[in-house]
């Protein structure tokens, strides 16, 4: 975004990798409405401001909110509710005849028993707001389920907003998602993402392919769109997530962001097109280039230990990384003597490592250099109990 605009920041902590693309920035409580309010109207006193963008799922309200006090281009916030909460989301989808899973919003675990009697086992537990597959397990069996409504009503807690779970059926089939951009109620499918899930019963994502000649993406694509409207989305750019039952996509949940897990540079290596340019264009309302550049395939694979523990070491083998230039990236989140955390005790942000991206000419070629890359990287913990 800074190659084509002036960034001005709001942000909770003062900026540290932030601070080469960034042009101005104040430090406010970004989980208060007021304090965000006034946070940026001071950054409107001192600059002119385009447009009002985020990429936390948490802050998709907020953002709006505050978009429209300073009269800048914004979705409603009652249209932000609507996609931050999972089970409004379903009774838009289910109106509009949105192919989606049976869902059923519970408040005790006594509900929760009844609601998985309705939809049936295996059943999926999750938080009707939250993000980052926290919370999210699967219950195979009734005497699971006192484990998992507690397990799904924690992450529910995190949310900061609805405290309620979902129980929803279980779709048994590949889960992907479709990256999309929507300018003035015309929404373009951008690129299909594979995903790769953790060990059951959680649903941690630990990998993904973009891959520009996806045949998948036609198969895919119009269920999303039909998601978007439903919404009452009309700009912005958006992560729709699904699952294939029997090769039929049905919608597990639009989120009116870029995908995280880096997907939005997945899509600038394997297409050419610019997601992060366009959200800005979007907020600033400007039409953004969707015309692709290249046509190739990326992947990233997120690096979690095998078991919980202190971090002992952590390394790639550098002459391998010197000779593949197709290794685009690695990165570490940690250093030697911190705590990884695995669920169900952690989630995502206590359990990654660190992660690497690879580029190739199609998804096979990429998933071979994933692969590759991973015999020769070292990452242990150990058990100090």
């Amino acid at each position: 975004m800074a190659a084509a605009y002036d960034v001005v920041l709001l942000t909770a902590t003062e900026p540290s990798w932030e601070r080469p693309f960034i042009v101005d920035h104040a430090v406010v409580d970004l989980t208060d409405t007021a304090a965000l309010l006034f946070g940026g109207r001071a950054l409107a006193e001192r600059h002119q401001l385009a447009g009002v963008l985020t990429w936390d799922e948490r802050h998709l309200v907020p953002t709006a909110r505050l978009a429209r006090t300073l009269g800048l281009p914004s979705p409603s916030t009652e249209v932000m509710r609507g996609c931050r909460n999972k089970a409004t989301s379903r009774t838009l989808f289910a109106r509009h005849g949105v192919p989606l899973t049976a869902s059923i919003k519970a408040r005790t675990l006594r509900e929760a028993g009844l609601a998985a009697m309705t939809v049936g086992y295996p059943a999926v537990l999750k938080p009707a707001a939250s993000t980052g597959s926290i919370g999210v397990i699967r219950v195979d069996r009734p005497k699971e389920l006192p484990a998992a409504f507690a397990f799904a009503s924690t992450g529910a807690s995190r949310s900061g907003q609805d405290v309620d779970v979902l129980v929803e059926e279980y779709l048994d089939g590949p889960e992907v998602s479709v990256e999309c951009v929507t300018h003035r109620s015309v929404t373009t499918a951008i690129a299909v993402t594979r995903k790769h899930l953790g060990p059951a019963p959680y649903f941690d994502e630990t990998g993904h392919t973009v891959d520009a000649a996806d045949p998948l993406l036609a198969q895919v694509a119009p269920a999303a769109t039909a998601a978007i409207k439903a919404l009452g989305i009309t700009d912005g750019v958006q992560h729709v997530e699904l699952r294939l039952v029997d090769g039929r996509p049905r919608l597990i949940e639009v989120n009116a962001r870029i995908g995280g897990d880096m997907i939005g540079h997945l899509v600038h290596l394997a297409t050419g097109i610019d997601l992060p340019k366009a959200a800005a264009d979007l907020a600033c309302g400007t039409a953004p280039n969707l015309t692709p550049s290249r046509s190739g395939a990326a992947g990233i694979r997120m690096l979690y230990p095998a078991a919980s523990g202190t971090l002992t070491a952590r390394h790639i083998h550098q002459p391998f990384a010197a000779r593949n230039l197709w290794l685009r990236q690695v990165r570490w989140f940690c250093e030697i003597g911190d705590h990884l955390l695995l669920p169900p005790q952690g989630d995502l942000f206590t359990a990654r490592a660190g992660f690497y991206i690879v580029t190739g000419n199609d998804t096979h070629q990429v998933t071979e250099r994933l692969d590759a890359a991973a015999e020769q990287i070292t990452l242990t913990t150990q058990d100090v109990r």
